[in-house]
């Protein structure tokens, strides 16, 4: 497999400002929308798509160099990075701080954005063992983790469109997860009851 460059793709130079990736791709998807350039035009755009993809992941982590999409491209010998077992998009998902926080080998199940009480904005995962969330704008002790084993309940309620999940521990204590679709926290449950 050939490593694509995604500033030649999207036709601005390594290590482009944010800014200028965006603008850059938003021309080229002008060109070449399958409604404009037709089956051509399909193959073009899921091109762009991933050269966009990449070259704001790199941007977001200050680097210059596209974030490689396979770890083992590196070579056999090259230490691997956290969550290297995870397909890309779930690594991206989760983010470093969550990536960190896993298990060798811990299977991600699903990632969805959610609020609790005590932050807005968190990431919840649920893996093949347990909950772990990020709470995004917490200053300190960002990531929180709840093994299945000690899940004593699970309760869902639908609010227009929307779920709340409370889940409650063996010792009590309740964790509240707002604003997931029903079919999500449904999932969710599943897993965390299984």
């Amino acid at each position: 497999m050939t490593a694509m460059d995604p500033y030649a793709v999207l036709g601005v130079r390594p290590g482009s400002a944010e800014a200028e990736v965006v603008a850059a791709y938003r021309e080229a998807a002008k060109r070449w929308h399958p409604d404009r350039a037709g089956a051509e035009g399909e193959d073009r755009m899921a091109e762009l798509n991933a050269a966009y993809d990449l070259a704001r992941a790199a941007a977001q982590h200050g680097s210059r160099a596209p974030v490689e999409p396979d770890a083992d491209a590196a070579g056999p010998g090259a230490p691997k990075g956290p969550g290297h077992w995870l397909i890309p998009a779930l690594r991206l998902a989760l983010g470093p701080e969550l990536l960190g926080h896993l298990f060798p080998g811990e299977d991600v199940r699903l990632v969805t954005p959610t609020s609790t009480w005590a932050s807005p904005r968190a990431i919840l995962a649920v893996t093949d063992r347990r909950l772990l969330w990020l709470l995004d704008d917490a200053p300190v002790a960002r990531v929180h983790s709840l093994t299945f084993r000690n899940v004593a309940e699970v309760k869902t309620r639908v609010r227009r469109k929307r779920a709340h999940m409370t889940v409650r521990t063996l010792a009590g204590r309740r964790h509240v997860f707002h604003d997931l679709r029903p079919h999500t926290a449904a999932t969710i449950e599943q897993h965390v009851l299984a």
